[in-house]
């Protein structure tokens, strides 16, 4: 279709007027666009993101391969050379199982629990999949100091969830057959003795997880506690020779966060009740299945018709150089990304965002000033919090260091091992020191937004800054619709059924009076049973999960109202213009709906209805606008459109 939009920032073209948009806002304006839109084979899904992900991907492989070229031992020669060792396949077919047969053969020699442990933590190192995570971050309790968080992990499925429910029978059945086909490729005969341990373990262990509801819960998943307490969850092993294979820093484990402490105990129990054979068929999975992307094209193939086509519906993988980019963006995503804002942001972008961001701001803080279910003592310390947002617009201030790195451009597997060993000391670097206010956790170059509750900060990446979300000299109203929302949404989080327990200082507190928050959990509760009773159409046989998106919900709700407000506040008191026909509110509206746009195969859809804190696109298009009113009165919404909400069951939290 063509690009329809003169100066209003809206694809008028694509306006289905045989859909109202009482009837559905989000096919009023995508419906057009997603049947004329073919969603790529390589592809689960595809709409306004990945379009923009797209022409970046492209971006950064011409930087990439100029990098190719660069100086031995620059930074831009580390670039390339990682890109060259994927790229080189004929490489990785001659070297065939070999990168993987001396940790097999670690494998085989395991001798004891303590073994497995101490095993498990090399993996850490390796890049290797494990029955623990391990990250850093500021203390929630302490937010001026780092601490290693533990979480529970050990898992081939998305979730624990597919172990056990009948609507995943399927894809369970798809995994086991994965799993039995990718043993062979390493040079085992007794692939289905294996495979059947494998699938057992991981399903006692996802008995053990706790459900993706209860992992968001800030107040339940914080127990930080000193390694005494920590090695008793886990009675009758020693978890000390997990870190100690690591080869922590000093004193970094001295304090942890165990995220869910039970899972220790059910770990700790796993590990002296199952035969220890069993858990040698699950290290040499982890092995296999975390290395296939760079073995031979067979490794990497079948695990994509695994991981790819079972689970998203995707019919072809990636071309390799996509997948290529991919490796060097989550490696050295911040030295491709200093070349990308150099080549591709322009910084008249950042002065009109730091306007809307000002507006937004405002506009919270007047909403705030004057809700009616809100007493004044937790007011106050709202606006406090307020007052101490930290917003970041396009790029860091300083540069990630990648001195330290190691790469060569003959030895793929090498490389990656050499990534996760550099990430690690420096995530483990950080305990003891002051915190980095200053460092990023998406790359420039990356597509999204989000907001760091301990930071209490808003990010907004270069490449987000385009149409359809925001260009710097078009129409108001489509970029406060738009790149307005999602700053309003990445300040509600702020404000979200998470977020609102931290204060302005990231610090994970109470600072609510007792009636204040009973009130708000009143309003969260509504807006959860809204939800929980939406059926996507590309899942008819399920409803999202109300509980499990509600923060993201939330921060929809927040950002769409406060971005209206925001917008009225930049007109200065003006009327909003007319044009194109259309007016303030309606471009304002039309916009949100527009940046929403995506197809999605049903399979996707169903994976991410499981998984995902993120409602479906059209429920954060149309569920959202349902509850603002200046949606009513823009179209004319009466009680004889399908939208409508009757105005006592709208929710207005913020």
């Amino acid at each position: 279709m063509t690009d329809v939009r003169a100066t209003t920032g809206i694809q008028t073209d694509e306006l289905d007027e045989t859909v109202q948009p009482g009837t559905d806002l989000y096919r009023h304006v995508n419906g057009k666009w997603i049947d004329a839109t073919p969603i790529p084979d390589d592809k689960a899904r595809y709409g306004s993101f990945t379009v923009l992900a797209e022409a970046a991907e492209v971006a950064v492989r011409d930087i990439i391969e100029r990098s190719q070229q660069a100086d031995p031992g620059t930074e831009e020669r580390k670039v390339g050379d990682l890109y060259s060792s994927f790229m080189d396949e004929a490489a990785l077919e001659a070297l065939g199982t070999a990168p993987i047969e001396p940790l097999l053969a670690e494998v085989a020699a395991v001798a004891s629990p303590a073994d497995v442990i101490s095993l498990v933590g090399r993996f850490e190192r390796l890049g290797l999949p494990s029955f623990l995570q391990l990250f850093v971050d500021n203390d929630p309790g302490d937010p001026e100091s780092y601490v290693v968080f533990l979480e529970q992990s050990g898992l081939g499925l998305p979730d624990e969830s597919y172990y056990r429910e009948d609507r995943f029978a399927d894809i369970r059945q798809k995994y086991r057959e994965f799993v039995a086909a990718m043993f062979p490729l390493a040079g085992f005969d007794d692939g289905a003795e294996r495979t059947e341990h494998v699938i057992a373990l991981e399903t006692a262990l996802a008995g053990k997880h706790w459900d993706n509801v209860a992992t968001r819960d800030s107040q339940k998943t914080y127990n930080k506690l000193p390694w005494s307490e920590v090695a008793a969850l886990a009675p009758g092993i020693d978890l000390q020779g997990w870190w100690q294979a690591i080869d922590a820093p000093a004193g970094a484990f001295e304090t942890v966060v165990v995220r869910e402490p039970s899972f220790l105990t059910g770990l700790a129990e796993l590990l002296q009740s199952e035969d220890l054979q069993v858990w040698k068929d699950w290290l040499a999975w982890q092995v296999i299945r975390g290395s296939a992307p760079y073995l031979t094209k067979a490794f990497s193939a079948t695990s994509f018709s695994f991981y790819g086509t079972a689970l998203t519906g995707a019919p072809k993988q990636r071309d390799r150089w996509k997948r290529g980019v991919s490796l060097v963006e989550g490696a050295m995503g911040e030295a491709v990304g200093r070349i990308y804002v150099q080549e591709h942001f322009d910084e008249t972008s950042k002065a009109t965002m730091d306007d809307l961001v000002a507006h937004l701001v405002e506009a919270y803080r007047q909403s705030i000033t004057d809700l009616d279910w809100m007493t004044d003592e937790t007011r106050a310390r709202a606006l406090e919090k307020l007052d101490k947002f930290t917003p970041k617009i396009g790029y860091p201030v300083q540069w990630r260091d990648y001195s330290a790195l190691s790469v060569t451009a003959d030895d793929l597997l090498g490389n990656v091992r050499a990534v996760a060993d550099f990430q690690v000391d420096r995530e483990l670097g950080k305990i003891g020191k002051p915190i980095d206010r200053d460092e990023w956790f998406m790359t420039p170059q990356t597509i999204n937004a989000y907001y760091n509750p301990g930071f209490n900060e808003i990010v907004f990446p270069a490449a987000i800054l385009q149409f359809p979300f925001f260009e710097a000299d078009r129409d108001a109203a489509a970029n406060y619709g738009a790149i307005g929302a999602v700053i309003g949404h990445e300040i509600g989080h702020g404000f979200d059924d998470q977020g609102s327990q931290y204060d302005g200082d990231g610090r994970l507190q109470n600072w609510w009076t007792e009636a204040d928050r009973t009130a708000f959990e009143e309003r969260t509760k509504a807006l959860i049973a809204q939800y929980d009773a939406l059926v996507p159409t590309e899942v008819p046989d399920g409803y999202v999960n109300g509980a499990l998106t509600i923060g993201e919900n939330i921060g929809d709700l927040g950002g769409l109202s406060i971005a209206w407000k925001a917008y009225l506040l930049s007109l200065d008191g003006q009327e909003p213009a007319v044009i194109d026909g259309l007016s303030g509110a309606e471009r304002f509206f039309l916009s949100w709906a527009q940046a929403w746009r995506m197809a999605i195969r049903p399979e996707e859809a169903e994976r991410l209805l499981t998984i995902d804190p993120h409602s479906p696109n059209e429920f954060r298009c149309n569920q959202v606008v349902q509850n603002i009113d200046v949606f009513y009165d823009t179209f004319g919404v009466t009680e004889q459109d399908a939208m409508y909400l009757d105005p006592a069951e709208r929710v207005a939290i913020w």
